[in-house]
This record gives structure tokens, sequence and C-alpha cells, in this order.
């Protein structure tokens, strides 16, 4: 179990952060295509205790995958999103599935999400495009100064701080655009 200490923001231009990653000396990854799903009881007991569970496969360009269930505690009070988060790898993201289903949990959402994590100052800089909702980025470190301190380098420091999950922006989203599915895909927000 680990402490995910991250500060979310909206990019209005992608390009330019990559740039500035770049000045700053940050390290890019590869771009990793995500699909992200998410579980809840029929009464949405996950939910309604600030609580979330998923089950995430990650390829990457050269095609290797990445199954990771994910539990996701309870946001603590502060600043910055402070949350428990326990991971688990597994090999198959359909047995998985299964599992969670026996246990009760049902599928809530499904979405896809494009990744490029860079490295810089100890943080993980993640830039996300989502289907609708555009470009994020996510700084994670190892303590609210690292990661204030990455978000002040970027020159990140008056925008606006995002504590919501994508999955929560994202079902607002669909809600008010009336909008009804379960498995958001890129090509669907076209």
């Amino acid at each position: 179990m680990t402490i995910e200490i991250e500060a979310k923001m909206r990019v209005d231009d992608r390009a330019a952060l990559e740039e500035r990653l770049a000045k700053a000396g940050a390290r890019a990854g590869p771009v990793i295509h995500e699909t992200n799903t998410f579980f809840d009881t029929a009464k949405g007991t996950l939910k309604r205790s600030d609580q979330g569970l998923r089950i995430r496969v990650e390829v990457t360009g050269d095609n290797k995958r990445t199954v990771t269930i994910t539990h996701k505690g309870p946001r603590d009070q502060g600043r910055i999103k402070r949350r428990m988060e326990t991971e688990l790898i597994v090999n198959d993201d359909r047995t998985a599935s299964e599992m969670l289903t026996a246990l009760g949990y049902a599928v809530v959402l499904s979405f896809e999400k494009t990744r490029r994590r860079w490295e810089l100052d100890g943080c993980h800089v993640d830039l996300d495009t989502l289907p609708y909702l555009g470009d994020f980025v996510e700084i994670e470190g190892p303590d609210d100064q690292a990661v204030l301190a990455v978000r002040e380098k970027l020159g990140m420091g008056a925008s606006p701080l995002i504590r919501a999950s994508y999955i929560s922006i994202l079902i607002d989203y669909l809600t008010q655009h009336h909008i009804e599915s379960q498995h958001v895909k890129f090509d669907d927000a076209k």
C-alpha cells in the first residue's frame, strides 16, 4: 500500500507544456494507451465512501501490455489530492473482471486514455488525454513540497488544482451532454 500524492490540472497548450518539460530537463517515457474500467456495488458503496476500484490495461507502442487492479482509498482533506492506493499486477483483465464481478462489483464506466509519463525532480509528470475532456497533467511525487515545486517549475502555479477523479469528471460530462455510454472511446468523441 502506498500513498498517492498528486496535483491535477487542465492543460490548454500541451505542446507548450512538453516544451517546458524538455527545457526543465525532464525525461520522457513512452506514450501509453490505457483502458480504465471502474467497478462499484449496485448501491454505489465505493463512490459514497470516496473510494475507487479499477482495472487498468496499459499498452505501449511496442505492444507491451500491463494489467493492474487498483483500489484507491478516500481522499484526505487538503490542497493536494492524497489517498491510500493499493495495486496488484495481474496477467489477464478478463479474469480480473470476472473475479470482481463474482465479489459483487459491476462495471460503472470504462474509458480510454492516452498518457505520456515524464520524470522530473523525483516526480512523475503525466500528460493525459481523455475522450471528450481533452488534456490534463498529473504531477505525482513523494510529498506535497516536491509536487508543488515541479508545478511551479513548469509555470503552472496559478493553474487551478482539480481534486476530482477522471471518472467523476467524465461521468459529469456524459450526464450534462446526455450521452449514454458505459465504454467511452476516442472514436466516440469525434
